[in-house]
């Protein structure tokens, strides 16, 4: 597949939870070379990482983000949260960020299937949100609109997120996980389709890309577990950060878009012992969705920053009573406002290391 962009207009952004690092930049070196690469290194990783040579790459650690962060904020940037400084430093048009236990998957005919590509695809081809289309995405190759399909929607909109999905280990929560723990995901379903405008989807953090200056804003590291662990399956933060730039995407009138690429998702962790990490959010999530689905932006919220305030100041007015870590998520939407407004649209960056 060949892409309709430059090299360098794409940023890979890696959160790196484990130190070596070897086997898996090895395995994404057809996919990750020919661009550059974000490495940031979860604060609390004591060992040094292990990266092979062959790669355009910054590497960023704690120094780095106490540097450039300072501690002003209540944004904590560690276990998956340290991508998101990734996406805070990147000056790229594209961003592209996969797990650190993923590798790349093979598609039915055992091809490797290019992740990077497909999510450059979904993203540069438009996004049809106000208006099911039956055939799923009518931009691939071989499709079209069907019968009934409005001519003056067909031009779709911007597709500002595009949401991967996972072979082997689904990305399932710790209860689902544990009571089928044998469940292996091997249907490979060929489609991407765009979200419907007005419905909410539980974005995943493991395989997704965005248009940094389209929605960057809105992917905020803001609900913090208190028992948050470093297994997908103990936090909420991609969840919770999903849920804030869908509602601004369909305030925009932006795309999000599901389905491909896959991506090989290696076992780990315990479903078992992390059950009692991420039971706390499991429960805020009854309160969470119907807060989401009632929420309306006005009119004059006109930029992601705008929106992202708009969502924080509801949170905290009518969730923040409720139990302490939506105050607390309320106030990292708007120190991550602040500092996006501070770092992440300034033109120059701080050195890695």
């Amino acid at each position: 597949m060949s892409l309709a962009i430059k090299d360098d207009e794409v940023d890979i952004v890696i959160g790196a939870l484990r130190s070596d690092l070897t086997i898996f930049m090895n395995e994404w070196r057809p996919m990750f070379s020919r661009f550059h690469v974000i490495i940031v290194k979860d604060p609390d990783l004591k060992e040094e990482l292990k990266i092979p040579e062959g790669f355009n790459l910054d590497v960023y650690g704690k120094p780095d983000i106490d540097q450039v962060v300072g501690s002003s904020t209540s944004i904590l940037f560690s276990g998956y949260s340290c991508r998101y400084f990734g996406y805070l430093v990147s000056r790229k048009k594209y961003i592209i960020s996969v797990d650190d236990d993923c590798l790349p998957a093979r598609d039915p005919k055992g091809f490797l299937v290019d992740a990077v590509a497909q999510h450059i695809s979904n993203l540069t081809n438009p996004a049809t949100p106000f208006f099911f289309n039956t055939l799923y995405d009518p931009y691939a190759e071989g499709a079209d609109f069907v019968r009934g399909y409005p001519f003056s929607l067909r031009g779709g909109v911007k597709c500002a997120l595009s949401c991967g999905l996972w072979l082997n280990l689904a990305d399932h929560d710790a209860p689902t996980q544990a009571l089928k723990a044998r469940q292996r995901n091997s249907r490979y379903v060929d489609a991407v389709m765009t979200v419907p405008a007005r419905s909410l989807i539980p974005i995943s953090g493991i395989n997704i890309a965005f248009e940094r200056e389209a929605v960057g804003p809105a992917l905020v590291p803001a609900l913090k577990l208190a028992g948050e662990g470093k297994c997908r399956w103990e936090t909420m933060e991609d969840i919770w950060s999903g849920l804030c730039v869908k509602i601004v995407c369909d305030h925009l009138g932006l795309g999000v878009k599901t389905g491909l690429p896959y991506i090989w998702r290696t076992d780990r962790g315990d479903p078992i012992a992390s059950l009692k990490k991420e039971w706390e959010g499991v429960k805020l999530m009854e309160e969470v969705i119907p807060f989401f689905q009632s929420v309306r932006l006005p009119r004059e919220a006109t930029t992601v920053e705008e929106c992202i305030i708009e969502v924080a100041n509801a949170v905290k007015g009518r969730l923040g009573s409720m139990d302490p870590v939506f105050a607390r998520a309320a106030k990292a939407m708007l120190d991550w406002v602040k500092l996006w407004q501070s770092v992440g649209s300034s033109s120059s960056r701080s050195s890695a290391v």
